[in-house]
């Protein structure tokens, strides 16, 4: 069928038309025009076979449906088309509800492209991580060799010839400088040369595309100005997961009837005036959503681990860390004072050789048993996209008998076939694991995190943690984004069920009185199908962008039903290169690029985020791209079978669904 923009519609005779401006001429017959085709598509659609792609059943595409509208598809402002962003690939029918802006939520009716996230009962959990030919490592030496003897050589003679390029490393007016240039070194001489892939300014909702503020630089990337403009780009970089980050829909219609009976803020810490009702409420659906007694939310992510850990742990205690572990469980650990130990990434064995040595010897000097031992680890490791060996780490705390701390802040709502994190995912008990942490900025599309476990004790941390003490409450907004969102992936039960029965079910529906009792959710997100549906793209999203990159040829981390996918460029000169590539297309591609110190020295990465708001054309045009760049920069070093890019494409249902 042809590009419905290249439709064209009988002008308008009416005065009234003729009076308007010639850009919005142009904008009113460009909307015309597709509408004309949509008409046209339904028509040849209620004509063919009831199995048609096009006649997929309503319910199974909604996107926060509230209303049944072709123009919300559409938008209200006509849009250019010309990177192929804008208007879905497969046009909507009178029978499909969707409401959500094909931008923010992309429009995908085949029911074929969805797949449930678990782990398979009685298989091993591995990581098939494939390391680079020695040529890759030898040239990624080399590179860092040359980067730091032409670094310090312009150094050298930089300071003697010209002074006033190194003024800020140098004292003035009697003061010792900040930073010393040998402290300074990889950012002025990397990271500088390359700023233009870092922390590119953005305006917008982040959800399936991102619109850029376009910049320029006239000092080599000291400084940016911006130009005025705008980039419209796939957005592959944010971690909106389950694509809540929208501009329209059930949960941005509870959160602008928040903001009319809350405000913006309650101006107050949790124990100083700052708990409203929605603050206890919930964390009443916290805890019942991820299977726990009780739960204690914070307004920020990383205060979360930073002011719990040490309100949990005290001189003579042990805390046992993943060598991965993010850096606010590294903080909090600093401040709390333990010991700390740590463990090679995900190595059960390298864990119980550690376990054994810590408790026979017990603590240092003394020799004394230890207060406390708690074994921090992630749920979703968000540099290295692999998951943690949950029922193997459970086997351990049975033999050794140690308290388990997961951070789930990128694996809750992600993972497990009804979003409720790896205990979801592997089929455990969530209350065999003693304190379970996450965050909200990720797959609910809010802000925040929560730490949940007894009510013994999360009673002991809202008094002893600092974050309620000290930090400012989550803002009501914010908080009724949370409820709406948690709630549409657990579903409500109906008015009738008896809390005790519903609390009883786990993973099961939310109690009404869990939710405000003015929040009217739509009853796509009220029965559920919404929160499953979004799983069920994001899951195989995620998994078929792993796989189709590996059997392209690419060295990806991590395991294949992450939402995190990095691609490993090894040498540290591709990363700008590879960014500035993707960026550069006819469809744009936002990528996020990694390098040390985030990542070991030789492992620069390419981290893509999936979300469920991509749609199978979506991934098709990032493989596209990278079967195209990898070329280029020689990045297809994974020996084994590959495939050539449209059989990746045209078998993808069949890629997803093979076991490894």
């Amino acid at each position: 069928m042809p590009s419905p923009i290249a439709l064209t519609s009988p002008p308008r005779q009416d005065s009234i038309f003729k009076k308007r401006s010639p850009s919005y001429l142009t904008a009113m017959r460009s909307a015309q025009s597709y509408l004309i085709a949509l008409s046209e598509a339904d028509a040849r659609a209620r004509v063919r076979d009831s199995a048609s792609v096009t006649s997929t059943p309503a319910l199974s595409l909604s996107s926060s449906a509230t209303t049944l509208s072709e123009d919300t598809v559409l938008n209200d402002t006509p849009y250019d088309n010309s990177d192929g962003l804008a208007y879905p690939t497969v046009p909507p029918t009178s029978e499909h509800i969707v409401s959500a802006d094909h931008l923010q939520f992309g429009f995908c009716p085949n029911e074929n492209y969805r797949y449930k996230s678990a782990h398979k009962p009685g298989t091993k959990l591995e990581v098939h991580e494939q390391d680079p030919p020695y040529y890759i490592f030898l040239t990624t030496y080399m590179s860092y060799l040359l980067l730091i003897c032409m670094g310090h050589i312009r150094d050298f003679f930089g300071k003697r010839f010209y002074p006033a390029l190194f003024r800020h490393l140098l004292p003035f007016d009697g003061y010792a400088p900040l930073n010393s240039d040998f402290d300074s070194f990889y950012t002025r001489r990397f990271k500088t040369r390359i700023d233009d892939c870092f922390s590119a300014p953005v305006t917008g909702v982040p959800g399936r595309t991102i619109n850029l503020l376009d910049r320029e630089s006239k000092d080599y990337y000291h400084t940016f100005s911006l130009t005025g403009t705008t980039t419209r780009a796939l957005n592959i970089s944010s971690y909106n997961y389950l694509g809540f980050a929208q501009a329209q829909g059930g949960c941005a219609d509870a959160v602008e009837e928040c903001l009319r009976r809350y405000g913006v803020s309650t101006c107050g810490a949790r124990l100083e005036g700052g708990t409203s009702e929605l603050h206890v409420t919930g964390e009443a659906l916290v805890a019942s959503f991820l299977g726990q007694e009780d739960a204690l939310i914070s307004s920020m992510g990383f205060a979360t681990n930073s002011t719990i850990i040490p309100a949990l742990l005290s001189r003579g205690s042990l805390l046992i860390s993943d060598e991965y572990n993010h850096a606010s469980i590294r903080f909090g650990a600093r401040l709390s004072g333990a010991n700390v130990r740590t463990f090679k990434h995900n190595n059960m064995k390298s864990l119980e050789s550690l376990l054994r040595e810590v408790i026979s010897q017990g603590q240092p000097k003394t020799h004394r048993p230890w207060k406390t031992i708690l074994l921090v680890v992630e749920g979703l490791y968000s540099m290295e996209g692999t998951l943690v060996d949950l029922p193997t780490i459970l086997e351990l705390k049975k033999k050794y008998k140690f308290n388990l701390f997961v951070d789930e802040a990128h694996s809750i709502g992600a993972l497990g076939p009804h979003g409720r994190g790896v205990a979801d995912y592997f089929g455990v008990n969530p209350r065999s694991i003693d304190i379970l942490m996450g965050t909200f900025t990720k797959s609910f599309g809010a802000a925040g995190g929560y730490v949940a476990g007894s009510k013994a004790l999360i009673d002991r941390l809202r008094l002893r943690g600092h974050g309620g003490t000290y930090a400012e409450s989550i803002a009501p907004p914010v908080m009724v984004q949370i409820l709406a969102s948690m709630a549409s992936i657990m579903g409500v039960a109906l008015p009738t069920s008896s809390a005790v029965e519903v609390a009883q079910q786990h993973p099961g529906p939310a109690h009404p009185s869990q939710l405000p009792a003015w929040m009217d959710l739509p009853p796509t997100l009220r029965d559920g199908s919404e929160g499953r549906m979004r799983l069920r793209r994001l899951a195989f999203n995620s998994r078929y962008l792993s796989r189709g990159l590996a059997k392209l040829g690419f060295i990806t981390f991590g395991h294949t039903d992450s939402p995190i996918v990095p691609l490993v460029l090894f040498n540290l000169g591709k990363m700008c290169v590879f960014h500035r590539m993707m960026r550069a297309r006819k469809t744009p591609i936002v990528v996020v690029v990694v390098s040390y110190p985030a990542t070991p020295l030789v492992t620069s990465r390419v981290r893509f985020c999936v979300s469920a708001s991509h749609t199978k054309e979506d991934i098709d045009t990032i493989l596209r791209a990278c079967d195209e760049i990898g070329d280029v920069l020689d990045l297809k070093l994974l020996p084994g079978e590959r495939w050539p890019l449209e059989r990746i494409m045209n078998n993808a249902a069949e890629l997803v669904n093979t076991d490894d």
